[in-house]
């Protein structure tokens, strides 16, 4: 980005952050100022400051967006580039006042710490998941919908709501074949199962885990281990579901019993089923969307809360369209 003069600019804005605390001032503008340069490039602002005294001088809406950053940014703890990316984000989609006011904030409690939603659709999703027996999950990688439904997954089981919890994923070969890998079946599809074991061994600890898994509390599973069963009191989670059949997903919706709850996960845009085979995510939308008890949460990609180039892959093969509307 190529950073223009003060002269370009059409706006500049001064302001005072009260109480006056280093500490804080410290931690909002970050190691050398990095989380001030980094909402700079972000909204094409410049920012000076002298103590808690601010000037930002750029357009009137990226001044205004940079004002309630830093103004936010102030009243927050332990920030990182991370977090202040969310927070750009989040400021510009305007949803300052729905987050933070109109929408209660959903905490969700693990031994390893605090997890709330970041933005309103994870938000939404969260309180989705609280309140139907049936959510889905909709989006690109990086929105957290995995992430945020292990984490429900894990309070349910802490607080003895639940008294098992099953991670499920469809073991579909994308360009691999399974007889190549090492080992027995197990130990073939486990590399599949790999990015759920990832997000509870962070949420409860390698030791834990696996003293539950050994007992049977948590169950990592692919999905054609689910046929024939039926799931009392457990919290279930479909991930990578858009490699599910239409048939598997009926299967595993109707393995639902009593006292469970069930998410399901997936990215319709990365669907690596054989060519011509209808994705199973795809058909439960349009069959299940008028379904009383089912809820439906879609990200977009500017949800993604991974690494910023993340999203701006995303939207750029959102963009460019998939290889079967365009050759290349």
């Amino acid at each position: 980005m190529n950073r223009r003069s003060p002269s370009d600019y059409s706006e500049s804005n001064e302001f005072a952050l009260e109480p006056f605390d280093n500490q804080r001032l410290a931690n909002l503008c970050g190691q050398s100022d990095e989380h001030l340069r980094q909402i700079e490039k972000n909204l094409a602002v410049s920012i000076s400051n002298r103590g808690n005294c601010f000037r930002i001088i750029g357009s009137h809406h990226s001044v205004q967006t940079a004002t309630k950053v830093i103004r936010c940014l102030y009243d927050e703890n332990n920030i990182t580039l991370a977090h202040v990316h969310l927070l750009l984000q989040a400021a510009d989609r305007s949803e300052y006042t729905t987050t933070v006011g109109d929408q209660k904030e959903v905490l969700i409690r693990t031994r390893k710490g605090m997890i709330k939603g970041r933005g309103l659709r994870q938000i939404c999703y969260l309180r989705h998941i609280f309140t139907h027996d049936i959510s889905f999950g909709i989006g690109p990688a990086g929105t957290g919908k995995t992430y945020l439904a292990v984490a429900c997954a894990v309070e349910a089981l802490e607080k003895d709501r639940v008294r098992r919890l099953l991670l499920i994923r469809p073991a579909v070969e994308a360009g691999e074949r399974l007889g190549f890998l090492p080992g027995d079946l197990v130990q073939k599809i486990d590399p599949y199962l790999r990015p759920l074991y990832d997000s509870l061994y962070e949420m409860l600890g390698f030791e834990r885990v696996t003293k539950l898994m050994e007992r049977h509390v948590i169950e990592v599973a692919p999905l054609a281990y689910m046929r024939g069963r039926t799931l009392n009191e457990s919290f279930i989670i479909l991930d990578e579901a858009q490699n599910t059949t239409p048939e598997q997903m009926k299967m595993f919706l109707t393995r639902l019993g009593y006292g469970s709850t069930a998410v399901i996960t997936g990215d319709i845009t990365q669907v690596d089923l054989p060519k011509g085979q209808y994705s199973g995510l795809r058909h439960a939308i349009e069959v299940l969307k008028d379904i009383q008890g089912i809820s439906f949460t879609f990200f977009e990609s500017c949800d993604v809360v991974r690494h910023p180039l993340v999203q701006r892959v995303v939207q750029a093969y959102e963009r460019f369209g998939s290889d079967d509307r365009r050759k290349l």
